[in-house]
């Protein structure tokens, strides 16, 4: 015979998966299949840590800006491996939920790998509570999962992702930011991450107004990624040869939609057409 926990429920899962616990997707993973969980591939106390940042992909620059209707947020799309370029059109900007945006730094696999397990971690919460969470509930549950990462990032393999999205209880975009370890920091009007981030804020602290309209706020957050990827050598800037260009995706009352890259293709043409007349930077016109 079976023990309870062996014993299987309607559609062959077994019993673990079906009961009523808690809202958390995380922790019954952690319960019931830890080895599904990214985390399961640390090595663990005691395993001598040995740098592995330059044996996965990583990904680089993400920035976000709020606007009177919500916020925006932008990714280049390069991933480096070293001093190569491992990818020239890789996503780094998504829907976390309906109303929410994750855009991720750091080690690309397991950044990506985060996004879906945060992503089935607000569904699960919606699904067990009948309601979504807050805004600043998804940042804390997001928290959690970068804590989570702790020793994979002590060997070079740390995930920072930025996360925004429409707070409707405050009726406001709202930007949130982590370190390594988990820690969760509100930002206010713009930040970015990634390494070349100095120079995106830069960019942005002479490009950026809080009363800007949403065109001119994903004008400003297009110029920053311009200006990171001409002193940072591992964020790409648009590539006009093979029209790829950045992310662009907008969290406000309606929901999350992501800006067409025929929209952003004609956006960036302007751009680059007006840095080959100022190329200096933040001077340069924002529309």
């Amino acid at each position: 015979m079976s023990d309870s926990s062996t014993v299987h429920g309607r559609g062959g899962l077994p019993a673990a998966y079906l009961r009523a616990g808690t809202s958390s997707f995380v922790e019954l993973a952690t319960a019931v299949a830890p080895e599904v969980l990214p985390t399961s591939r640390s090595g663990g106390p005691g395993v001598t840590a040995v740098p592995l940042g330059d044996l996965a992909p990583h990904g680089t620059t993400i920035v976000a800006a709020t606007f009177p209707g919500g916020v925006v947020m932008a990714g280049d799309r390069r991933a480096t491996m070293g001093n190569m370029i491992a990818q020239r059109d890789i996503e780094k900007v998504f829907p976390a939920d309906e109303y929410s945006l994750v855009g991720i730094a750091g080690a690309a696999g397991l950044a990506v790998e985060m996004v879906g397990l945060f992503q089935v971690e607000l569904e699960h919460y919606e699904k067990i509570e009948g309601a979504p969470l807050s805004l600043v509930g998804k940042a804390n549950r997001l928290a959690t999962m970068i804590r989570g990462n702790l020793p994979l990032a002590m060997q070079g393999l740390a995930v920072v992702p930025l996360f925004a999205g429409w707070d409707e209880a405050a009726a406001m975009g709202r930007i949130f930011s982590y370190d390594a370890t988990g820690g969760r920091y509100e930002e206010h009007s713009f930040f970015s991450v990634g390494s070349g981030s100095v120079f995106a804020r830069g960019s942005l602290k002479k490009l950026y107004s809080p009363d800007l309209a949403v065109a001119d706020t994903t004008m400003a957050v297009l110029q920053a990624l311009y200006d990171a990827a001409d002193d940072d050598s591992a964020t790409g800037g648009p590539d006009l040869a093979r029209r790829i260009f950045p992310v662009v995706m907008i969290a406000g009352p309606d929901g999350v939609q992501r800006v067409g890259d025929d929209q952003i293709g004609a956006m960036v043409d302007r751009l680059v057409a007006a840095r080959r007349i100022r190329p200096d930077g933040p001077g340069a016109h924002v529309v």
